[in-house]
């Protein structure tokens, strides 16, 4: 071994023994777990104990308060089962009951696989793609590794809604219904996202010989994409071109026989300029407010529109949000559900669960804080449809309507107006509610964010 080598090993050697936990600090460490009666009582509770039945705050378990001053009227609960889809059904849930008031229908819900089939097939184009526009950057670049990391997911975003219906159209259910693998879409996403890795490595093989020319990569990747339809088409049915369908009214009885494609059933039962008329609004402290964003790549198409959010307080955002349910128009909404949520009751409050006094130590992030160390952001999405003011108009509480199925509150959400500021994040509002202050933002060059940034990595 050289000086130069054995030095540098000393170095080291000495770096980790200062920081590394020395018997003295040991002994220090240890003397905060004192063994008291009343640590041992703890400790035998919590070992054969879901900790957070233990942090019940019983002064918390007064019933929920499920009234409410201004509500639009929920159209019925829908059940994502094990999927990611939460963004497709929100946003379906939203045109649905757009399209049940208007025509005075019963049980009603948009395809959801129709949709699902077409985003994934363009979610694979995507990836396809971006392989071909950065084929002669090295593997460790980061945007293709992320690629690589990120082929394909169930998941989504409300651009996701948008640039699918104007593109493709919808179905209602009973036309394209839901499969094992629309309802439990793990195992097919995972063979479509290794079927696509071999591909892009295969484009990426195909771009280093000279005499590939960019014609060449196109044809191959529609080869590609023809195989990824078939297991798609496989899994979740071929879409439907045209059909005949009978619309019932509130009763069931038939109020309209047709024949439709996909487009002229979104031109009848929606009816409205998705990529123009709404707006994404994002409450992200750790940036700043009233600026325009835009999220590179993010996208479910390649020919489609990057997330892009106008970032303001949660104040402004409720605001908004409590002049689009007095308009009886619900919202796409999305936050970190999975904080301080009582899944017996279906309330998300910042008091359901008291660890600090069960495990003896505050938990002091502010959401700031939260977002910039990944301790928090948006994992769900979810309906917005009510709001409880008091008499000064002030906000009580909100309520959601899920995709879970049946559950407390007939499978809605209830969240304090506290757990809103701490825990929500996006609202998609129509423009017609947007504040002046909100509107003005719209005309900024928005601030362009990577694929990566960690903020938007597990959006939902």
């Amino acid at each position: 071994m050289t000086a130069a080598v054995l030095g540098l090993s000393l170095l080291t050697a000495s770096a980790q023994a200062d920081g590394g936990i020395s018997p003295q600090m040991m002994t220090k460490i240890k003397s905060f777990y004192a063994g008291t009666p009343t640590d041992r009582a703890l400790r035998n509770a919590i070992v054969g104990t879901d900790i957070s039945r233990l942090a019940v705050n019983a002064d918390n378990r007064v019933a929920v308060d499920t009234h409410f001053s201004h509500s639009v009227p929920g159209r019925g609960i829908t059940n994502q089962k094990s999927s990611g889809r939460c963004w497709l059904f929100t946003g379906l849930n939203v045109l649905r009951a757009k399209a049940i008031a208007k025509y005075d229908m019963g049980d009603f819900q948009f395809s959801q696989t129709y949709v699902f089939f077409w985003d994934q097939l363009e979610k694979s184009n995507l990836f396809l793609q971006g392989v071909i526009d950065t084929r002669k950057r090295p593997m460790d670049d980061k945007m293709v590794e992320w690629l690589f990391k990120n082929p394909l997911s169930d998941g989504g975003q409300y651009t996701g809604i948008a640039d699918l219906l104007t593109k493709y159209g919808v179905v209602p259910l009973d036309v394209m219904p839901e499969t094992n693998s629309s309802e439990n879409t793990r195992v097919m996403s995972s063979l479509i996202s290794l079927k696509l890795r071999e591909y892009g490595l295969k484009l990426r093989e195909m771009s280093a010989a000279k005499s590939t020319t960019p014609e060449a990569l196109q044809e191959a990747k529609t080869e590609m994409l023809g195989t990824i339809y078939r297991i798609l088409a496989l899994n979740l049915g071929e879409p439907p071109t045209q059909f005949v369908w009978t619309r019932r009214d509130a009763n069931g009885n038939p109020a309209e026989t047709k024949e439709y494609t996909p487009h002229s059933f979104y031109d009848q039962y929606v009816a409205d300029d998705l990529q123009r008329n709404y707006v994404m609004l994002m409450n992200d402290p750790t940036r700043e407010y009233y600026k325009l964003y835009e999220i590179d790549f993010d996208r479910h198409t390649y020919d489609g529109s990057n997330w892009t959010y106008v970032n303001l307080p949660v104040d402004d955002i409720k605001q908004m949000a409590i002049a689009s349910i007095k308009d009886s128009t619900m919202m796409y909404f999305s936050c970190d559900v999975g904080k301080c949520f009582d899944r017996t009751r279906g309330l998300l409050d910042t008091d359901n669960y008291d660890y600090e006094s069960l495990l003896g130590t505050a938990f002091g992030m502010d959401k700031r804080q939260r977002v910039a160390t990944f301790a928090s952001g948006s994992s769900h999405a979810m309906t917005l449809m009510a709001v409880d003011l008091d008499a000064d108009g002030r906000p009580r509480k909100w309520k959601v309507e899920n995709s879970w199925g049946s559950g407390p509150n007939d499978g809605h959400l209830i969240m304090t107006d506290k757990w809103f500021d701490e825990y929500m994040f996006r609202l998609v509002i129509n423009r017609k509610y947007l504040t002046d202050k909100a509107a003005a933002v719209l005309s900024q060059k928005p601030v362009l964010l990577p694929a990566w940034d960690p903020m938007f990595a597990d959006e939902q």
